[in-house]
Parts: C-alpha cells; sequence; structure tokens
C-alpha cells in the first residue's frame, strides 16, 4: 500500500514548478521594500516553497531579531457585566523583515484559556457515587489559580512558523490571564473572541498598548490571512471560530477539538464523564481555567458558575436543554468556510472521535475543502509536519501545491510510527457497508453473534455492579454483570470504518439505569493494540431517552430534552451509535459484542443490584465492514 513517505517522494518531481510559482505568488501577497547589503546589492529576505511547503529562511531563523509585541484587541462584547468592552490580551511574534523591509505575512494563531496556568488539584470532582435520578451531592469550587503574568504568552508555534515565513500570535481566552472578561467555558464569547483578534488582523477591529489605553497598534504587516491550530480546549478555539464565517480565516488544524459540551459530559441522555477525569463537569472545568483578574473573579463565578453553570447543567436527568445548546458548534458547523485539517486519535475517550467526524461531515454536505488524520494513540497528537506545512503553504500563502488532490485520509494502521499514517480516498472508507450482527443465548459466559438472526432466543439479564471495569467484564469467563456475544475466530482480518450502531431491547428493574455497550476483539491482551486484542469501540445511553433514540441519529439532541422515568419491567427499544472508529481486526480474533450496566469509568455509581433484561430477538450490532457482508462472512466462514 501507497505509505505518506511515497506519495511525498512523488510530489518533489514538481518542485521546480513550485520555485517558479513561488515567485509570483510571494511577490504578490509578500511586497517587501529591497534591503541594501554592504555591497550596493540589493537584496531582501522572502517566503521560500519547496515541494509545496515553506522553508525555513536564514534571514528569518534568529530569535534575537524577532519583533514581539503585545497588546489588547477590543471585543464586540461584554462577558463580566461591568458595561465595558472585553479586551483580549494578544502576543505577537514576527520577522524584523516586516519592519525594516515592509514584508507581508500570513499569521499562524493559537489561543487557549490554559496559558496563565490551571488549578491542579482533582479532589473537587464530582462524587460520582450517587443514585440516578437523584440531586447530587454538594462539589466544592476548586482552589482559586494562581496568576502566571510573564512576557509573551506562549511559546507553541513560534519556532516552527516564524522561520518559515509566518507571523505566530497567541491569545488568552475572555477572563484568562490577561484578558478581560469571565471565562464562559464554550459560551458565545469564546467564537467572537478569536474572530475579534482576526478582524484585527485584517484591520477592522482595534487594538491597543493596553488594557486601558487610547494609544492604538495596527497589525501594518499582516496580508490578513489567518490559519488556526491547536490541541483539545486548544483545538476547540479554531473551531469555535470557523463557525463565524469570519473573513481571513482561510484554514484551521483542529486537533482533538472539543466541538459539543454536551457530548463531552454526556452521552445519549446519559451524565457521562471524558476518559481521565471521573467526575468531572463543565463547572470544574470553569474553575479549572479561571486564570483572570482576581478581582473579578468573585463576580463572574457568582454570574457564570453559579448562576448559569450550575443551574442548567442538570446531572440529574442528564438532558440537553438551551444551556447546552448555547456552547454546542455542532449547531453551527454550517457556518465554516475555512480550509479544514481534522486531526484525531480513535482511541481518545477524552474528547471522543465523533467530536472530529461530525465537523468532517459537515464539510462534505457544504462543499468545504478538507482532510482528516486519525492515529491510534490517546488524546492528541498533531498531523506530521509536512501534512501541516502544505495546509498552511496552500491557504495563506497561495501556493498551488495540489493539496486538494490528496488522499482525503490518512490513518496511522496498527504499530506504526503515528508520523507515518496511510492514505485512503475519505474518511470513512468509502468501501464501507453496515453489516449486521444478531446475538445468541448464553451471554452470561460467551453467546455468539451470527449474520443471520435467529428466532426465540428469549432474554437474558444482567445485573449492574460498578465495582467492576469494563476490561475486567470482558474477560471475565463467567460473570452476571454483564452479557457477551462473539463471531468465531476470523480466518481473514476484517478492516471496520465509521460508525457502528446498536440496538437494544430492554428492561429494567428501576426507573433509571446506566447502559454501556462495548465492541471488543477478543482474546483481549492487556496493554496491546486494539486491533490485537481489546477494546474496538463503545457507547453510552440512557435508557429513560429510548422515545428518541430510535434511529441512531447522532445529531438531534433537542429531541431528548424530555427523560422518562422507566416502569420497571416494561421493554423499551434504544437504537444509538458507538464511536467512531478505523480498525484492522486481526486474523485468529473474536469480535464481541459487550452489554453492561454501570461503566466505572464514566458513569454515574449507583448502588449494585439494578437489572437489566435484554430481548436477544430484537437486539442487533451493525458494523461497517470495509467489503460489506461478503468481506465479513469470508472472515467469519473461512471463506467457505
Amino acid at each position: 500500500m501507497t505509505t505518506f513517505q511515497t506519495v511525498s517522494e512523488g510530489r518533489r518531481r514538481g518542485m521546480v514548478v513550485a520555485l517558479v510559482l513561488f515567485c509570483c505568488v510571494a511577490m504578490r501577497t509578500a511586497p517587501a521594500a529591497a534591503a541594501q547589503s554592504g555591497d550596493g546589492d540589493t537584496t531582501s529576505a522572502r517566503p521560500m516553497f519547496v515541494d509545496g511547503q515553506a522553508q525555513v529562511v536564514g534571514a528569518f531563523a534568529d530569535p534575537e531579531e524577532w519583533v514581539r509585541e503585545e497588546l489588547w484587541v477590543e471585543a464586540p462584547f461584554d462577558s463580566d457585566g461591568d458595561g465595558v468592552p472585553d479586551r483580549l490580551h494578544v502576543a505577537v511574534v514576527r520577522q524584523q523583515q516586516t519592519e525594516t523591509e515592509g514584508l507581508k505575512v500570513p499569521t499562524i494563531y493559537g489561543s487557549s484559556p490554559y496559558y496563565s496556568g490551571t488549578s491542579g488539584p482533582r479532589e473537587h470532582l464530582w462524587d460520582v457515587r450517587q443514585e440516578l435520578g437523584e440531586e447530587p451531592p454538594y462539589r466544592e469550587p476548586n482552589p482559586p489559580v494562581e496568576q502566571r503574568l510573564r512576557p509573551g504568552i506562549a511559546a507553541g508555534l513560534i519556532d516552527d512558523w516564524v522561520p518559515r515565513g509566518f507571523a505566530v500570535v497567541h491569545s488568552e481566552a475572555p477572563g484568562t490571564g490577561l484578558s478581560m472578561g469571565c471565562p464562559t467555558v464554550g459560551g458565545p464569547a469564546e467564537s467572537l473572541a478569536p474572530k475579534a483578534v482576526i478582524d484585527w488582523l485584517n484591520g477592522r477591529a482595534r487594538g491597543y498598548t493596553t488594557r486601558t489605553s487610547d494609544i492604538e497598534v495596527s497589525a501594518h504587516w499582516s496580508t490578513g490571512k489567518v490559519g488556526m491550530t491547536g490541541t483539545s480546549y486548544n483545538g476547540t478555539i479554531p473551531v469555535a471560530a470557523a463557525t463565524t464565517g469570519v473573513e481571513g480565516l482561510e484554514a484551521i488544524i483542529p486537533v482533538a477539538p472539543n466541538n459539543s459540551y454536551f457530548r463531552y459530559y454526556r452521552e445519549n441522555g446519559l451524565v457521562r464523564h471524558p476518559g481521565g477525569w471521573l467526575g468531572e463537569d463543565i463547572d470544574f472545568l470553569y474553575d479549572f481555567i479561571n486564570s483572570g483578574d482576581p478581582e473579578r473573579r468573585p463576580d463572574c463565578n457568582t454570574r457564570v458558575r453559579d448562576d448559569e453553570m450550575r443551574a442548567n447543567l442538570d446531572r440529574v436527568t442528564g438532558d440537553y436543554n438551551d444551556f447546552w445548546a448555547t456552547r454546542d458548534l455542532l449547531q453551527d458547523v454550517d457556518g465554516i468556510r475555512a480550509a479544514t485539517l481534522m486531526a484525531h486519535a480513535f482511541n481518545d475517550w477524552n474528547v471522543k472521535a465523533e467530536h472530529s467526524v461530525l465537523v468532517l461531515e459537515a464539510l462534505k454536505r457544504n462543499g468545504v475543502p478538507y482532510q482528516a488524520y486519525f492515529h491510534q494513540g490517546g488524546h492528541g497528537g498533531p498531523p506530521p509536519m509536512e501534512l501541516m506545512n502544505r495546509w498552511f503553504t496552500r491557504y495563506l500563502y497561495g501556493i498551488d501545491n495540489g493539496v486538494e488532490d490528496d488522499p482525503k485520509s490518512w490513518i496511522v494502521r496498527g504499530d506504526d510510527d503515528r508520523l507515518q499514517p496511510t492514505p485512503y480516498p475519505d474518511y470513512p472508507h468509502p468501501d464501507a457497508s453496515p453489516v449486521t450482527l444478531y446475538p445468541t443465548a448464553g451471554g452470561i459466559q460467551t453467546g455468539t453473534l451470527t449474520l443471520e438472526p435467529i428466532d426465540g432466543q428469549g432474554s437474558e439479564t444482567l445485573v449492574d455492579n460498578f465495582s467492576f471495569g469494563g476490561d475486567d467484564l470482558a474477560q471475565a469467563e463467567w460473570t452476571d454483570h454483564r452479557l457477551l456475544y462473539t463471531t468465531p475466530e476470523l480466518a481473514a482480518p476484517v478492516h471496520l470504518s465509521g460508525w457502528s450502531r446498536v440496538t437494544v431491547r430492554l428492561a429494567a428493574s428501576k426507573p433509571a439505569a446506566n447502559l454501556s455497550v462495548y465492541l471488543v476483539s477478543l482474546p483481549w491482551i492487556e496493554g496491546g493494540r486494539r486491533a490485537r486484542g481489546g477494546l474496538i469501540t463503545r457507547g453510552w445511553a440512557d435508557p429513560q431517552n429510548h422515545a428518541a433514540l430510535t434511529d441512531g441519529a447522532r445529531m438531534n439532541h433537542a429531541a431528548q430534552a424530555q427523560s422518562e422515568p422507566l416502569v420497571p419491567g416494561e421493554f423499551h427499544e434504544l437504537t444509538f451509535s458507538l464511536q467512531p472508529d478505523d480498525q484492522v481486526i486481526a486474523a485468529g480474533q473474536r469480535l464481541g459484542l459487550m452489554i453492561f450496566s454501570s461503566d466505572r469509568d464514566f458513569t454515574l455509581w449507583p448502588d449494585p443490584g439494578t437489572e437489566l433484561t435484554i430481548d436477544l430477538d430484537a437486539t442487533a450490532i451493525e458494523l461497517p465492514v470495509v467489503g460489506g457482508i461478503n468481506a465479513l462472512e469470508a472472515a467469519i466462514n473461512g471463506g467457505s
């Protein structure tokens, strides 16, 4: 199969063309006055491009010669309600030629609420040991963040991009560091703040020398073209800015962005916590980033955390509401016009892969240029530098490097190096189609998954007990705390690409219950790659939201507005998607569907003992198999 390096080598044959294009494009997009050398020759530093990528230019590479400045950009909002428009703390690093030779350059821009520090302790997370449907115990606020004040804002991005002919700009999110206002954690201010900075880079907003001065600062060196990137929260902000459709934001590379706080803290109506942060909710994150002006914090705490967040986050039902809607960028993705290179990990259980995949689906619908990079690790991990360089070079400098014709999807396979992805035509793989598997009785030990439904399987019952983690349940030979159904050993590898969807018909013994579903590869290999054994993907749902969970829809949260307490013993059918994935499951493994109740690492922990009875005749899992039914049938039946 063609590798990333092989594709790259092929592009080098276009180097001469790229160099010719550079002469025209660079002069058009980055005019500069000629500098006089000591012997009277006219010389002038300019960006340089080879193989469609911006190169390090010696004249741009000395940090001692870079121009560094700080300013405050006026925002079009007043998030702390003091009657004064907020001003955002901004730091700029650019080439000295932008000052001495009139060079104009595009900008790589990063924004974050983390730059001035966070509150570290985790003992102030929510207590997850509670009964479902009841008011949770009170959570003590985090200790105050000790504000870190230092020259500049952040060092990231600078060494990579300034030597290559881009300016680098950082800004602190509203209510953090030296930016004015209150933290809103996904509120409208977090979209409008980076928009204001981009407007300043285009001469449409005002920048000032201090938080209170009336001395203006202009971005005279800016071409107006901006690219944004960052990881996690810092990757969310580029998406937020792009949803505004702001002119000048030409390209973004979000890495593991959280594009919906409802999806981050809830799952199909269920209270579900981000991986590694059991008990986290949006008010904890507010405390975690609240590094702004100490004198303004008490008022912000009351206005934002207590009166808005705690009054509306709803840890009783987990339902979608207007509070979550205002923090759901997935409702605004049709506003994105910036060319987007999404990056995510399929093993990221902090910010799940759906956050990026749902944005990709919208970009495809709307004809926005896109690429996707996925790896098999955990949270974070940007694309290879070559992918990012080609993206920003194309859309910020206008170099015709053919990136539009590159593969749409780059996926790291198995044990491959994270920076050596395999190219594919798209994500999900265009040859993937849904194949349904059906469980047969025996799930307390191990039942089977078959390609054809078998009537009369009846029902099987599991008993909730949060004491056991999902990995332990998957490896248990016999337990009534989960139901497990597997295929025979695969005679050939099976490539899964896209969304798996599960339908479960169940009855609970109590008015509320957790529902957790894992797709696994067995035998389980502790610490091994998932394709060789272990978790493939998973999902969670609230049976009280069964009326909305009917077709596996991934976007319509509004329909989940009302939970309905369950009538013990009454059956309801739920259909919902597991997290999107792309795995090649090795020959010799068995695909397994595991159904259980409370997930120790993600859900609330009610008292053990709730029973879930599963109607096997109305339960199934749909897998996105590359090659469809023929490929899976051949792998299960050994080609016979």
